[in-house]
């Protein structure tokens, strides 16, 4: 086992009598690429921050190892983080902007440079060593931003949105770059991200972060296949929701034509299934509802669409480019009871 490399223990942020985070709790493995995912405003990076040890929580822990780090100085934290802007200084080349951290803790010049010249070879950069970071494109910068962390060998990687400010194009090759650096250093990392495409490729563990809290954790797969709560698979994109209810373990629809397997309590209930994991036709081993077409719209690798179900329901089906339905057409839909989850109904 690889433990726990940084554990939030009811962490509570005020601002006035405002609350921002509110008692969240998580635990983030040693060694493990975990992303910290959300809309703007859910207090993402208020809490990296508190990692970092930039701003002072109101209530509960933070612990590294197991041990508290409240009541240590942020420089002693062995935490090394990375902003959406590169801050590097003006009037150093990028070898020294990499190397100011091993100046600052004493190194030896001989070592400073075998260091920095290592990590620059890691991070495309050894051919610009000599450049002062003004001649540097957005990537190239952030890049040195990201070896000047590296270089001090961490406890910690703390990334705050690195790659928001650069184009498409810059944004993913940073993201390969940094799977590749995390893949050889094995330093724990937490990853600050609003995109969600972003969080699902870069990251091992994803935290979903809403109104202050973890709504859900797990493997980015998880988030797809069973989420833990209706807010969070609404989060994770285009997915088809149908009322019902819980009654014996059993999930029905308005029409009684659905019937799924549960362990929820009686009571209102949701079920939520991806457009993907929808069929038109009567298909052996599969659950069949009856519908009418509403639309049906080329979308590149897939043809969706948009269904009626008896009960009124609309679902989005994705299907193969060559489908041929028009609107009105009455077309029976078919799922898979494993590609389904039944939630509880959020609260109004």
């Amino acid at each position: 086992m690889r433990g726990t490399a940084v554990s939030l223990r009811d962490l509570t942020k005020r601002y006035g009598t405002a609350k921002a985070v509110d008692q969240m709790s998580l635990d983030i493995p040693a060694g493990s690429f975990t992303a910290l995912l959300g809309p703007s405003g859910c207090v993402k990076s208020t809490t990296l921050s508190m990692i970092a040890g930039l701003i002072i929580p109101n209530g509960g822990d933070i612990c590294f190892d197991e041990t508290s780090v409240l009541n240590t100085a942020a420089e002693s934290r062995s935490a090394a983080l990375v902003f959406q802007k590169p801050l590097l200084f003006p009037h150093l080349d990028v070898a020294r902007n990499v190397g100011f951290g091993l100046r600052m803790m004493r190194h030896k010049r001989r070592e400073i440079r075998h260091i920095v010249d290592d990590m620059l070879e890691r991070v495309h950069l050894k051919d610009l060593a000599t450049h002062r970071v003004g001649q540097l494109s957005g990537g190239q910068a952030q890049r040195v931003a990201l070896a000047r962390a590296l270089v001090l060998q961490p406890r910690l990687l703390l990334l705050d949105e690195p790659f928001s400010q650069l184009d498409p194009d810059l944004r993913a090759e940073m993201r390969s770059l940094v799977r590749e650096l995390h893949n050889e250093t094995k330093v724990t990392t937490i990853f600050v991200t609003h995109d969600q495409a972003e969080a699902v490729e870069i990251a091992d563990c994803i935290a979903l972060m809403l109104d202050g809290r973890v709504a859900g954790y797990g493997s980015p797969e998880s988030f797809y296949t069973d989420p833990q709560s209706l807010a969070a698979a609404r989060f994770f994109g285009v997915l088809n929701e149908i009322a019902g209810t819980v009654l014996d373990n059993v999930f029905t629809d308005g029409s009684r034509v659905l019937r799924l397997p549960t362990n929820l309590g009686n009571g209102r209930a949701v079920t939520v299934v991806r457009p993907e994991s929808l069929t038109l036709g009567n298909t052996t081993g599969h659950q069949m509802m009856r519908a009418t077409v509403v639309t049906s719209r080329f979308a590149g690798t897939h043809r969706a669409i948009q269904v009626a179900l008896d009960t009124g329901e609309l679902l989005t089906v994705h299907n193969p480019i060559e489908t041929k339905v028009a609107p009105g057409d009455a077309v029976a839909v078919s799922l898979l009871t494993q590609h389904c989850t039944v939630l509880p109904t959020d609260p109004a």
